[in-house]
């Protein structure tokens, strides 16, 4: 079983990062916002971004671990054909089930949750 996100679950070209940005729909909470657009494809795919002032390297790398391990357990979950960015705000320090809690209640406010 795999345990990390495939090659296709994940935005790397800069114009589908601008086309997420462009034309995406905005839902936000304390600490975390999701911007959503709908790609042609039969997966869902994500980008974590956190904050120019988030910290150093090693808290940036940290905090993109804990949310893509997030989205591959519950990806199941959301519905798929939907590209995600994830801003990711510095604040107070949540633990790994706060933040999953969060996500999830976000996704689930903004629709794309199917549980």
């Amino acid at each position: 079983m795999r345990r990390s996100l495939s090659k296709l679950e994940i935005v790397r070209s800069q114009n589908d990062i601008d086309r997420i940005f462009k034309n995406g729909r905005s839902f936000s909470c304390h600490g975390l916002r999701i911007i959503a657009v709908a790609n042609s494809l039969d997966c869902s795919r994500i980008i974590v971004i956190p904050v120019k002032h988030y910290g150093n390297s090693v808290e940036r790398n940290h905090i993109r671990r804990q949310y893509k391990e997030i989205f591959r357990t519950s990806k199941s979950d959301i519905r798929p054909g939907f590209d995600f960015a994830f801003i990711v705000y510095k604040g107070k320090t949540a633990s790994y089930e706060e933040k999953k809690a969060h996500l999830i209640s976000l996704l689930d406010q903004a629709g794309f949750h199917q549980a």
